[in-house]
Formats: structure tokens, sequence, C-alpha cells
């Protein structure tokens, strides 16, 4: 008897807990989905978007962050944006790549497209984020075949979000400031995977295995370092990314020699 309710109870609890894995399982998946597809809606922020330029161009001819007529080339490639105080951050917020979407108009195609800040519009305040995108980029939220109408519809209302920058084949580039002398060096910080924006740059001379000076922001994405004496080259340059934090080292990427105004390209850059 002893034998029989033993297995009797052992049948009770095979199929006992059998139901509650079943049940557990039943109402934890769509519950686990609807989580997921609920974080991935909250990432995009409300904004407001206008134009500038010509209609099919990059806005202006360079912008407030110095990155003159690359703005036009790849990787830009005129998908580009000025951005208002909370996005230009004084210069700081040069370099950062953002996802833009617009749902408002019978013409967004509400598909998202990346740009990359390049520029500034101190006036762009009526909102608290503000997107004054180039025609291109602007013309790139719309259906196909819509691009103008987009345009003619003024300010939008549109959806963003911060996302990492990325491009595939490139390198840090530092362009030497035309007013580069042997007492003073200045330098443009361009193509950045990653957070894209620069929090600090340091920069270490040559035979100096430890000492690391601290640049500072000149204007835009160009940081400066007036060392009140003559420089030892090849310069070491130090990055660290605005919101991540992240390091990176472009070891002696400018040459003994170096002169003003050219461009010396890294073997480096963060992860995109």
């Amino acid at each position: 008897m002893a034998f029989v309710l033993r297995n009797m109870f052992s049948l009770f609890t095979f199929v006992a807990t059998f139901s509650l894995l079943f049940n557990s399982c039943y109402c934890f998946y769509p519950k686990l989905l609807n989580a997921s597809l609920a974080a991935t809606e909250s990432d995009w922020s409300p904004a407001g978007a206008t134009w500038y330029g010509s209609p099919t161009g990059a806005g202006s001819d360079g912008g407030a962050c110095g990155y003159g007529a690359a703005v036009e080339q790849g990787p830009f490639s005129a998908m580009v944006s000025a951005g208002g105080p909370s996005l230009f951050k004084s210069g700081k917020g040069c370099g950062a790549c953002y996802e833009v979407k617009c749902t408002t108009n019978s013409a967004c195609s509400e598909n998202p497209v990346t740009v990359v800040i390049t520029d500034e519009c101190p006036g762009c305040v009526s909102e608290s984020v503000h997107f004054d995108l180039s025609g291109t980029a602007f013309g790139a939220m719309a259906k196909s075949g819509q691009a103008e109408q987009l345009r003619n519809a003024g300010v939008l209302q549109i959806q963003y979000r911060k996302v990492k920058c990325n491009y595939p084949g490139k390198t840090i580039a530092f362009h030497v400031d035309a007013g580069s002398n042997p007492n003073y060096f200045a330098t443009l910080v361009e193509y950045e995977n990653g957070d894209g924006d620069l929090g600090s740059v340091d920069l270490k001379q040559a035979l100096d295995s430890d000492t690391w000076l601290p640049m500072q922001q000149s204007w835009g994405a160009v940081w400066k370092l007036d060392a009140g004496s003559r420089l030892r080259s090849p310069f070491s340059i130090r990055l660290t990314s605005l919101d991540s934090r992240q390091t990176l080292v472009a070891a002696g990427v400018i040459p003994a020699g170096w002169e003003p105004g050219q461009t010396y390209r890294s073997v480096v850059n963060f992860n995109g």
C-alpha cells in the first residue's frame, strides 16, 4: 500500500510541476517580447527640424565645426545637420551621429536616416532639441519622389536618437590648422567612430614617455596647445570620447617636419 501511495504522490508531483512550467512559459514570452519592443520605442525622443542651404546640398560650406568642404564628400556625403544649443554643445557636439525620422507629414517615409552634427544653429531654440538639417538630409526622410514636398512643409516635428558613428575603412584624421607654428599647435580632429564627439584631447611630445599636455578646445572640432616654447615633434595625440569616456592614442601621428595645412591620418579609430 505504501508503495502505491508513493507512486501516486510522485505522479501527482510530476503533473503539478509540468503544469506549472507549461503555464509559466505560456505567459512569459509574450511579456518579454512586449518589454523589448517598449524599450526599443523608448529610445526615440521628440525634436524639431528645419533645413537650410541648397535643397540638395550640405547646408553650409563647412560650418561651425570646421570640417570645411569635407561635409559634401564621403563619408559625410551631405548627410549633416546644424544643431541647436543642446546638440552643438558649444562645439563639443561636433561629430556626433544621430538617427532622425519623421512621421507627422504625408510625405514622411517614417524610416530613420543618420546625420552628423557639423554646424551650429544658435537661433534654434523654439524646442529643447532642434536639427537644422542640410537639404539633402531633410529630403532623405521623405518617401521616394516626395523630397521636395517634404522640404516645403516648413518646421517638422521629428523623432531622434543618438547612435554610434561608423566610418568603414576610415581612420581618425588630424588636419593641422593653418595658424600653427613651432610654439603653437592646433588641429581639426575628424572621422571618430563610436561617440563621434570628444571630451578631451592631449598631446605628447617626442622622447617623452610620461607627460601628456592637455589641449584646449579652440572652436568647433579644432583643439589647440599654446605651449609658449618650442614643441618637439613627432607628436602623439590622445583622444577621450565625450559620453563613453573611451580613450585612444594615435602614437606619433604628427611627424617631425609637420606643416600647417596638412592632414595626417592615424592607423587607429574607436569601435563603431
